[in-house]
C-alpha cells in the first residue's frame, strides 16, 4: 500500500487572507503543518497543492515540494485530486493547511483505519471541551451513529441540548481526511451538494450522496486557524 499526504493550500480565505503564510513563532502556519504531516510513520510521501506563487515560492524556501494546481477547484479534496492525478497512491490524505497543531500519531490513526477496515473515506474528531466551540461557527461540529460513522457535520450547535447537563458527547472536526483511492476518484466526480453550498463544508458532498464517512475519535487540544482568534490562541499554545 502505498499512502500520499497532500496538503491542499489555497491562497484566498475569506476570513483570514493569506493566512497560510502567516506567522506563528517563526514559521508560516503551511511550513508547521508540512512539518507535522512529515512526523508520519505511515506516509510514503508529503506534498503540498497551492494555486499561489507565494506559497510555492514560500514551500520550496522550506524545502516541501509544492505542486501547482487551478484556482477553479471547488474543494480542497478537488485540489487534492487535481495534484496526485499521475501519482500512485492507494491511500490520499487530505491534510488541510490550517492545521499546525496535528500530530503525525493522528495521521497514522487515519491510514490504518482507511486500510485496515476498508474505509472509502474517514476522518478525525474530538471532544468539545470549552462550551463556546460548542456555540462557534468556526468550529465544524460533528454528530456520530453508534458505529462511529458521521450522521452529519455542521457549524451549528448540534446535537441540540435542551438541557445543557445532558449526558451526550459532544465532538468538534478536525480538518482531515483519509481517502481510498477508488473513493477519492467517485468524490470528485460527484455534484456539489446543497448542504455542501449551505454550510461551505466539503465533506457533506459524501454524505449527501449517500455515502458514509468514519469519525474517529482522539486527543486533541488544538484548533484549525479560521479567525484571528484561532490565530493567537494557536501562537500562545506554540512558543
Amino acid at each position: 500500500m502505498k499512502r500520499v499526504i497532500v496538503i491542499p493550500a489555497r491562497y484566498g480565505s475569506t476570513r483570514l487572507p493569506g493566512k497560510l503564510l502567516l506567522d506563528i513563532a517563526g514559521k508560516p502556519i503551511i511550513q508547521r503543518v508540512y512539518e507535522r504531516a512529515c512526523e508520519s510513520t505511515l506516509a510514503d510521501r508529503v506534498l503540498i497543492a497551492t494555486d499561489d506563487e507565494r506559497i510555492q515560492k514560500r514551500c520550496a524556501a522550506f524545502g516541501a515540494h509544492a505542486v501547482m494546481t487551478g484556482s477553479e477547484c471547488r474543494s480542497g479534496t478537488d485540489r487534492v485530486h487535481e495534484a496526485i492525478k499521475t501519482i500512485d497512491a492507494d491511500v490520499i490524505v487530505n491534510l488541510q493547511g490550517d492545521e499546525p497543531e496535528i500530530r503525525g500519531d493522528m495521521i497514522d490513526t487515519l491510514i490504518r483505519a482507511v486500510e485496515q477496515e476498508g474505509l472509502d473515506m474517514a476522518t478525525l474528531c474530538s471532544v468539545i471541551d470549552d462550551p463556546q466551540d460548542y456555540k462557534s461557527p468556526h468550529v465544524v461540529k460533528c454528530v456520530r451513529d453508534r458505529n462511529g460513522f458521521a450522521l452529519y457535520f455542521s457549524r451549528a450547535p448540534l446535537p441540540f441540548l435542551q438541557k445543557s447537563d445532558a449526558p451526550i458527547p459532544l465532538y468538534k472536526h478536525i480538518g482531515i481526511y483519509g481517502f481510498s483511492r477508488p473513493f477519492l476518484e467517485t468524490f470528485v466526480s460527484l455534484p456539489k451538494g446543497r448542504l455542501e453550498e449551505a454550510e461551505s463544508l466539503e465533506q457533506l458532498r459524501a454524505l449527501e450522496a449517500g455515502y458514509r464517512i468514519k469519525a474517529i475519535v482522539t486527543e486533541y487540544e488544538g484548533t484549525g486557524i479560521d479567525t484571528e482568534a484561532d490565530l493567537e490562541r494557536a501562537r500562545k499554545r506554540i512558543k
